[in-house]
């Protein structure tokens, strides 16, 4: 049986006229994520509706790897830079696929 793999989303509320700037903080952000140990795959979505929802879609090869992404200095300023562009706390969660 192989090994899960931990599914990680974010769905993000932004204040509209922000929008621009998270996707810009995204952009320069997002090779230096896909690079981080441990990491197989991030994608950004947004809706089709709510314009200003986006969600990051990653998979990770275990919690630990999750984990120390998000102790580095990388996760930090990135998401130090984002937290202030929200209207709403975010939603996240961890899922394996069964």
């Amino acid at each position: 049986m192989p090994t899960p793999i931990l599914i990680r989303i974010v769905r993000m509320t932004f204040q509209p006229e922000k929008m621009e700037e998270f996707q810009r903080i995204f952009e320069a952000s997002k090779e230096q994520i896909r690079n981080q140990e441990g990491c197989l795959h991030l994608e950004l979505w947004q809706d089709i509706h709510q314009r200003n929802v986006f969600v990051t879609h990653s998979h990770w090869q275990s919690e630990e790897h999750l984990n120390a992404y998000r102790n580095s200095e990388l996760f930090r300023t990135t998401w130090q830079k984002t937290k202030v562009l929200f209207t709403e706390k975010p939603l996240v969660f961890s899922a394996e696929k069964v």
